[in-house]
């Protein structure tokens, strides 16, 4: 094994380490009106139900929207799309349909009024179950309630946020699995 050589790194950069997980473009409606955001800072939180954390600004457009709907989606872009995704992270919602603007189609969801994206590996519906510590920390607890994936690729080539513009994109599968415990999976 090897030892690293380490040196002081500032604490306000730690999150180019720590990035929980792929970037996701969140969907959201309200009043007729619908937007889309780039995000990164999401968390596993439970299995059953299936719950994820979302931390979103107050003062991003789609907050405003998911705290009155209690619903968004949960859409997850490949690397194919990345220059949308990040000109969705720069504009806002409130001067533009993000939909329109970045040739995206708008797809009607099962459950909750918010749409799916055509262009994303997968979506995810989900339902606001606690907004309890949204006025502090801006963590949405959110449960999801239906679930779609595409069948190809069966493991998508997702990006990872690396903060100062730096992606990482998934890549190799490796497989660990005969190393696990089986409740462990």
């Amino acid at each position: 094994m090897r030892i690293f050589d380490k040196k002081d790194f500032p604490v306000s950069n730690v999150r180019r380490f720590l990035e929980p997980g792929p970037i996701v473009l969140v969907s959201s409606a309200w009043k007729g009106k619908r937007n889309i955001m780039t995000m990164g800072w999401h968390m596993v939180m439970s299995f059953e139900p299936s719950l994820i954390g979302c931390y979103i600004w107050d003062e991003n457009h789609s907050f405003g929207m998911i705290r009155s709907s209690r619903e968004c989606v949960i859409n997850i872009p490949t690397f194919d799309i990345a220059k949308e995704v990040v000109g969705i992270g720069n504009c806002s919602g409130a001067d533009v349909d993000k939909f329109e603007k970045f040739s995206l189609t708008p797809m009607r969801a099962a459950k909750v009024d918010a749409p799916l994206i055509g262009e994303c590996h997968s979506s995810f519906e989900c339902k606001v179950i606690d907004a309890g510590i949204v006025p502090k920390y801006g963590l949405f607890i959110l449960e999801v309630v239906k679930a779609h994936a595409a069948v190809s690729p069966k493991v998508p080539r997702t990006m990872h946020y690396r903060g100062d513009g730096q992606f990482m994109v998934a890549g190799r599968e490796v497989s660990l699995k005969r190393m696990f415990k089986p409740q462990n999976l």
